[in-house]
């Protein structure tokens, strides 16, 4: 599979002067209406060089959107990863010592035997994501794909998917075996509490497009939890819901024994194939074939490539 390199097609802001915060956790925001309503969040930066949903939370405070109704918190999390950016090396600043989005797992947010650019940054932010009731974690993707929302694998994540309307796919999946994302963490991966978040892929990280999509999903994401009203969305940022949705389920991910995989195609996401048994790649010399027909691939990358890391999801359409 050939790396396409990508055009940067968007500035990076200067996030500088959201450094201090009004929570005591610095570049995270929280702003309280005073009348009953849910506590909701936009989260951006989970991931340093996924500057799209940055763009629109940031557009969000320079906007001065405040919620009529219950909670606004406004964060952005792997700020350390998102001020080394470089051009020249764009994949590089995904994260500085671990994945942001592998680490909410309980257990390892305990250990204060272990440590990480990451875990510090995580524990710092875990209180607070405590008190939250919905939550939109904004996201893109190593290639160029249509946007996407993981909704996880419960039914109230498809359920809160289908109701935000945007984007057309949706995909259902149990998450990765490197570590739990924030999506999955406490409430929001219990299905006995109403506690709900997702996950939004706008698209290719530095396509002028995710942004687009990123302040649309942030848009219908506060209608939704009824935090706002349509008046107080910016001008613009409510683009057309698509003629339908489609719900993809994960049922297994493909995890690279080491460095020696490749794909059997130029793939970049939501790719189909027919038959069971279709070659779509090898780790090392063992060959990777699609458990049954019509087998969706979901974000298939190598940039991260290493023992151990996801390089795409096999998935069935549901709907």
């Amino acid at each position: 599979m050939t790396m396409e390199t990508y055009p940067i097609e968007i500035e990076f802001p200067d996030l500088a002067p959201y450094a201090e915060g009004n929570t005591g956790i610095p570049y995270v925001y929280t702003y309280d209406s005073g009348a009953p309503g849910p506590h909701t969040m936009i989260n951006a930066l989970t991931h340093g060089n996924e500057v799209s949903g940055a763009i629109a939370v940031k557009a969000l405070l320079d906007a001065g959107v405040r919620p009529r109704r219950g909670r606004l918190t406004l964060s952005f999390a792997n700020i350390d990863a998102y001020l080394s950016f470089d051009p020249k090396r764009p994949d590089a600043s995904r994260f500085v010592d671990q994945d942001f989005n592998r680490v909410w797992m309980p257990a390892t947010l305990d250990d204060m035997t272990l440590d990480s650019s990451e875990l510090r940054r995580a524990r710092a932010m875990r209180p607070l994501l405590d008190k939250v009731d919905f939550l939109l974690d904004l996201h893109s993707m190593h290639e160029r794909s249509a946007p996407l929302t993981v909704s996880g694998p419960l039914q109230k994540g498809i359920a809160m998917a289908r109701q935000l309307g945007v984007p057309e796919h949706i995909i259902s999946d149990e998450g990765h075996p490197e570590g739990r994302r924030m999506r999955d963490y406490g409430q929001f991966g219990d299905p006995s509490k109403p506690h709900t978040a997702l996950l939004v892929e706008s698209g290719q990280h530095w396509e002028a497009a995710g942004v687009e999509v990123a302040r649309n999903c942030c848009a219908r994401f506060l209608l939704l939890c009824g935090n706002v009203d349509a008046g107080d969305i910016p001008a613009g940022w409510l683009k057309p819901h698509p003629p339908s949705q489609k719900v993809i389920r994960v049922t297994e991910p493909v995890v690279a024994s080491g460095t020696d995989f490749r794909f059997a195609g130029e793939y970049t996401g939501l790719e189909t194939f027919a038959d069971a048994g279709t070659v779509i790649g090898w780790d090392g010399d063992t060959p990777v074939r699609t458990p049954y027909p019509n087998c969706v691939l979901v974000m298939p990358s190598l940039r991260q490539l290493r023992a151990g890391v996801t390089v795409v999801r096999l998935g069935q359409l549901l709907d």
